[in-house]
Formats: C-alpha cells, structure tokens, sequence
C-alpha cells in the first residue's frame, strides 16, 4: 500500500515532457505549469487551464470586450484609453491586440470619411462647410 502511494504520488509530481511520445490515455496534473517557451512535437499541445495560463495570456470575457468596445466609444477619454492600451498600458495581449485593432478600424472609417467628404466637395453637393 505504501508503495503503491509512493508511486502515485512520482506521477502527479512528473513535469510534462514535451519530447516524449504522446498518450491519448495519459492523465495530466492540474497543477502542471504552462510554460510558453517550450518547443513541443508534431502532434503535441501544450495542456494548460485557467489557472495556469500567464496573467499576459488571460483572455477576455464577452462582457470584458464589451465592455472595452463602450469605452473606447467615448469621444475624448476613451481615444486616449484606446491609446494607452494600444501602446503599452496594459501586460494582457489580448487587451492590447484588441486596442490595436479597434485603432486601426478607427482609421479606415476617418480614411473612408474623409474620401467620401472629398468626393462630396468636388461633386458640388457640399458647398460650404
């Protein structure tokens, strides 16, 4: 019984091998860390939960871009908040690749806005401002 214990307890403590050959029937510890740096083998993943993923590789909730969609939205703070974020104001990647994309859908609609405008002034269908 004893040694039966001792066993079980080598295997719960046995880090993830990411050269060793993969078992569909392998049971994995939850408590195993996630290391980002690992090169893993064809057909090989990393296993990782909640828990253990780096707070930079957190994913956002559904409400969490929301609600960061209706911050951004506010004319004067939320431009600089999507600013900051976009840029370095934050250590989650999610939130910053987020940012990053809503700058860049806010410049292809002022793009869009401004050659629509022009091609208005030039039509004569907008003669003063």
């Amino acid at each position: 019984m004893e040694n039966q214990n001792f066993n079980q307890q080598q295997n719960n403590n046995q880090q993830y091998n990411p050269n060793q050959q993969y078992n569909a029937n392998q049971q994995y510890n939850a408590n195993q860390q996630y290391y980002a740096n690992q090169q893993y083998g064809a057909g090989q993943q990393p296993f990782y939960t909640v828990q253990n993923i780096p707070e930079e590789y957190k994913p956002i909730s559904m409400w969490g871009y929301f609600g960061y969609e209706i911050l951004f939205s506010i004319p004067l703070v939320g431009f600089i908040c999507l600013l900051v974020f976009a840029f370095g104001g934050t250590k989650n990647k999610n939130l910053k690749n987020f940012a990053r994309s809503y700058f860049c859908f806010l410049i292809i609609v002022v793009i869009i806005a401004v050659i629509i405008f022009a091609g208005l002034m030039s039509a004569g269908a907008i003669t003063s401002i």
